[in-house]
């Protein structure tokens, strides 16, 4: 569905992503994992349009989307949940399920009613401003939000950040719940070891580079990706 070919990203003299090709499939769960800096976010923003890109092409769904501005790839379906969330404060948990269907020509109320059945606590807080919940709640209403708009491709930015462990338990639950009824997933994540888990595959971004690959499972078994990256021996 989503092919990346030798994307550059440069902020400045800095080069921030350095030739990273990959692709996605359709219902695959596929994580970039890699230390703080590295390049992971960037390469989600460089993807949206939200950053401009030095180098590389950009294509979904067999079309070239390189240089389409961020709207029009969010209109395409390709959509972006980003870091820290983002949610709008001073909107009630309604207004911001009802700004992430903004793409759509009408109001899906059912989209939203299937939004409550997977979160519960949303349908439970529909009213409040979205300043008022708590860290998990918000991301929780990010993800809703971006499930409004009937995303082909799900980009998820650091969705475990800030989060306690248990509230990050339940949010990679979720996560896996998506990818178990066919949302396609573009994970961004520093908590490798809970991204790797629950991916199908997965490569490591080191210095703007793509410096591993394989599936979850191969490279949780892998001794130096346990030692860089999962803290283990």
């Amino acid at each position: 569905m989503l092919s990346v070919s030798n994307l550059e990203v440069c902020y400045g003299n800095i080069h921030a992503v350095k030739k990273v090709s990959f692709e996605l499939n359709q219902g695959e769960l596929l994580a970039v994992i890699g230390a703080n800096g590295a390049g992971k976010s960037t390469i989600l923003k460089a993807i949206s349009g939200l950053l401009p890109k030095k180098a590389g092409i950009v294509k979904f769904q067999n079309e070239c989307i390189t240089n389409y501005p961020a709207h029009k790839i969010a209109g395409r379906g390709l959509v972006q949940i980003p870091e820290g969330r983002r949610v709008f404060p001073q909107m009630t948990v309604d207004e911001n399920l009802d700004l992430g269907a903004y793409s759509r020509k009408s109001l899906n109320n059912e989209k939203k009613e299937e939004i409550f059945e997977k979160f519960p606590i949303l349908r439970m807080r529909s009213k409040q401003l979205a300043s008022t919940l708590s860290g998990g709640e918000q991301q929780m209403l990010a993800m809703g939000r971006a499930l409004m708009s009937c995303p082909k491709i799900l980009m998820m930015d650091e969705p475990s950040m800030g989060l306690a462990p248990l509230l990050v338990q339940q949010i990679f639950s979720m996560i896996q719940q998506l990818k178990g009824q066919g949302v396609t997933i573009l994970l961004v994540e520093q908590n490798a070891e809970m991204a790797l888990e629950i991916a199908d595959r997965a490569y490591v971004l080191e210095l703007g580079s793509i410096v591993a690959t394989g599936s979850g499972r191969e490279l949780r078994e892998s001794s130096t990706i346990r030692k860089a990256y999962l803290g283990l021996s």
